[in-house]
């Protein structure tokens, strides 16, 4: 895989269901009633239920990993809430490459919805070791799941 500064990713289409919806904020462990219930939401000024912003901030992870493969690892990602999902919406995530060096790229990226933009945001990714020029991708170890192992110059390779 060859990632240059400019590559634009494809578009990535959500449908925005209530079921999305609902699961996302049960699987964050988000019980906030505006994420599942809808009379609770239009209470508090809402038209409907809403996406919480950890379901997005998923969605946007799954995004990056489609495109660059199972085994990239994301390294950060800043991402800024705008216009509300709600449900019988669609969500249309697009990004673009910013900047790659030394194994790792940034990638610019906008989930645009029927109101305006749901989510603007940067995420870094390490490439995995396969990708020309990226360099090798630390293996994570057995004992601590997450982790990455590092040296220091006094270390024996």
């Amino acid at each position: 895989m060859t990632v240059r500064t400019g590559d634009e990713l494809p578009p990535l289409r959500i449908p925005i269901t209530r079921t999305l919806i609902v699961a996302g904020a049960l699987a964050s462990r988000d019980y906030q009633d505006v994420h599942h219930d809808a009379e609770a939401a239009k209470e508090k000024g809402s038209p409907d239920i809403f996406m919480n912003i950890l379901t997005t901030n998923g969605l946007v992870g799954r995004y990056i990993t489609d495109r660059f493969g199972p085994r990239a690892r994301l390294v950060k990602v800043a991402i800024r809430l705008g216009a509300p999902n709600y449900p019988g919406d669609e969500m249309v995530l697009t990004g673009q490459v910013t900047s790659v060096a030394e194994g790792t790229a940034e990638v610019a990226v906008i989930g645009k919805n029927g109101i305006g933009h749901h989510v603007t945001g940067t995420v870094t990714v390490q490439l995995p070791s396969d990708a020309p020029g990226t360099g090798e991708v630390p293996k994570r170890t057995a004992d601590a799941p997450g982790t990455v192992p590092t040296t220091s110059p006094d270390t024996p390779r």
